[in-house]
């Protein structure tokens, strides 16, 4: 009943925030409005009201150029569609007229946000690579004759991936699928894969979740799988093309980050009223664009959820080299020619310092200098691959780091 609940409340909710919708565009667009404060004051209730429903489609990324690097002119971007599965696209960023650059593999996380939660980090990276990003389809519009989806199927999504992209194609994966892109890495190099990555980023994710637990580690420690499995998750409504697949609703994952913050989202919501009631639209359109990313929410299947729980956060398999995939034990030893760089976020509450660092003991096999780790002081989570810190101080190493290990495996 967790899904029918919410879905009930969200199609009562509806039509009010359709309204609220529609009445902000009709006053921003009136000309005179910023000269009423009570039309000011009125779009801004409009604006948050409308905030208040979730949406369960991908947003879409809007990268229609870009500046390339060492180069100082603007060149058009097209998404082109490489390879389509029933669980995930992989997408390619071309960029029309560009040199050719290192080709890179952004894998997103698959915890309740669609790929457009990266894109900014797509955006800073089309300025010297060839990007493509796996952008996970939403559960609850995939029919259940496709099968199921767990972790198992996440790692050999990436290999499949890398094989049609052939070798020479580098990996950066953010939060939650660094455990998975460090296990497909692993497999690859004790295969001799020609398509194993000549490097391999891993930014703010729970290689081990044991060091520095936070909050999220503490919940995921608190109750067995099975509390998880009884408590969380649901079946998709017979109205989508998905129903009765079970999942672990985006929603649900929604509300338990903002809980962590809610503080500081009720305060960004009142921010952003006051500054639209003020008429300081720059800021306040920052806040709206964030929140209307942010409450575009996917679902995740039941399998990949729980797997996820009981393989990660709560068994911590790969940190103990125990991890197996179909099947077979995962060697991060194996790894000899795919330089490695971690970085995590000072300020990091879902992955703490330490958790992303664990994959250097790991990959013992690996010379020093294919060894290289970045903690970024002053940032969070997001901070680690969206904003100022990230353009000005993450991004440089990453990008050296990749033309390095372009230039020696290429």
């Amino acid at each position: 009943m967790l899904y029918q609940t919410y879905q009930l409340y969200a199609d009562m909710m509806q039509p009010a925030c359709s309204l609220a919708d529609i009445a902000s565009t009709l006053i921003s667009g009136y000309r005179r409005a910023d000269n009423s404060e009570t039309l000011r004051a009125l779009r801004a209730w409009c604006e948050v009201l409308a905030l208040a429903r979730l949406t369960h489609y991908r947003p879409p990324f809007g990268i229609d150029r870009v500046r390339i690097n060492g180069r100082g002119e603007y060149v058009p971007v097209t998404e082109e569609i490489v390879i389509r599965t029933p669980f995930c696209t992989l997408l390619r960023f071309r960029r029309e007229g560009a040199p050719q650059q290192p080709r890179v593999l952004l894998v997103a996380p698959m915890s309740g946000h669609f790929a457009t939660l990266l894109r900014g980090t797509v955006e800073t990276m089309l300025r010297d690579h060839d990007v493509y990003i796996t952008d996970w389809h939403n559960p609850r519009d995939i029919p259940l004759v496709c099968g199921r989806f767990g972790f198992d199927e996440f790692v050999h999504h990436l290999i499949t991936f890398l094989h049609v992209l052939g070798g020479n194609t580098h990996v950066v994966a953010v939060c939650q699928p660094t455990v998975a892109a460090l296990a497909a890495a692993a497999l690859m190099a004790e295969d001799g894969d020609p398509a194993q990555p000549p490097s391999l980023t891993l930014m703010a994710g729970p290689i081990d979740a044991r060091v520095n637990p936070t909050r999220v580690n503490a919940l995921a420690t608190s109750r067995p799988i099975e509390w998880f499995e009884n408590t969380l998750i649901g079946y998709v409504p017979l109205r989508f093309a998905g129903a009765l697949r079970r999942v672990y609703p985006g929603f649900v994952q929604l509300i338990a980050f903002m809980s962590m913050n809610r503080e500081r989202h009720e305060q960004a919501l009142r921010d952003l009223y006051d500054l639209r009631a003020r008429g300081e639209h720059g800021k306040a359109d920052e806040i709206q664009t964030f929140y209307s990313e942010y409450f575009a929410t996917m679902d995740l299947t039941a399998e990949f959820y729980l797997e996820t729980i009981s393989l990660v956060f709560q068994r911590f398999l790969l940190a103990q080299k125990l991890l197996d995939v179909a099947g077979r034990r995962v060697s991060t030893d194996a790894i000899h020619r795919t330089t490695l760089l971690t970085v995590e976020g000072e300020r990091d509450d879902i992955c703490a310092i330490g958790q992303t660092m664990a994959a250097q003991d790991l990959c013992a096999s690996l010379r020093p200098y294919m060894r290289m780790h970045h903690i970024q002081t002053g940032v969070g989570h997001y901070g680690v691959f969206n904003g100022k810190r990230w353009e000005s101080q993450v991004y440089p190493l990453l990008r050296e780091t990749i033309h390095m290990s372009d230039e020696m495996f290429g």
